[in-house]
Formats: structure tokens, C-alpha cells, sequence
């Protein structure tokens, strides 16, 4: 038998290699939180565009027996003729919900749904937008 040292890792080095990855993973974790929250007020932006051009099609052109100009009292009066679906209000622990205002006809509000689902005041998307999302 040879009584010289075996080829390998010693335990130390193991575990730096651990901590390191473990630094890594950490690292992409963190930087992936921003880009989701990104994502969420870009999607909040779309939905409410979408809703506007909806309703400026519907003004401009609206359905059998309503006035030319009047605005819809509600996002579910736009399907499926002017917007394929309606959005429907984010679920979890924040998000938003689009709708229409009916105080100030053709004017889309963002409701910023609070984390325990209670929504806040809508907020004007051609004022605020959808940054507090």
C-alpha cells in the first residue's frame, strides 16, 4: 500500500466554495426583486393605456343606440367589442385595479390595492400613472 495523500478537496475549501455561491445566489435574488417591481408598473401602465384607447374608441364610434361622445360607466361595457378582456385587479399582497370614473366622463383610474386587499383611493392614470404600484 502507498501511504501518500489521497487527491481532493480539504473541508475549508468546500465550504469558501459554499459561501461564495451562496454570496452569488444572494446577489441575483436581490437584483431580480427590482426588475419584478419594474415589471409590475409596466404592466399597470399597459392595462390602463389599453383601457383609455378603449374608451376613446368607444366615444368615437359607440355601440347601436348610445350617443356619439357619451363614455362608458364601466370597463365591463367595452367588452368584448372594444377591448378583448377586462384587466382584472392584481391578487396577493399589492397590485392595482383598473376602472372607469363616472364623476369625469372617459377618465381611467388606477386603484392601488394595499397588501390585506383593501384598495386606496384611484388614482388619476393621466396624472399619476401607475408608479405607486
Amino acid at each position: 500500500m502507498d501511504g501518500g495523500s489521497e487527491g481532493g478537496f480539504t473541508l475549508i475549501e468546500l465550504l469558501i466554495v459554499i459561501v461564495v455561491l451562496g454570496i452569488l445566489a444572494a446577489i441575483v435574488i436581490f437584483s431580480l426583486t427590482g426588475v419584478t417591481g419594474q415589471s409590475a408598473v409596466a404592466a399597470c401602465n399597459t392595462d390602463a393605456k389599453s383601457v383609455q384607447t378603449a374608451v376613446q374608441a368607444y366615444e368615437s364610434n359607440p355601440p347601436t343606440g348610445v350617443a356619439a361622445g357619451t363614455a362608458p360607466t364601466s370597463v365591463a361595457a367595452l367588452v368584448p367589442a372594444y377591448l378583448h378582456s377586462a384587466p382584472t385587479a392584481t391578487t396577493g399582497t399589492s397590485g392595482y385595479a383598473v376602472s372607469i370614473d363616472t364623476a369625469t366622463a372617459g377618465q381611467v383610474d388606477v386603484s392601488f390595492v394595499a397588501a390585506g386587499g383593501g384598495s386606496t383611493t384611484p388614482a388619476s392614470y393621466d396624472t399619476v400613472g401607475c408608479s405607486a404600484a
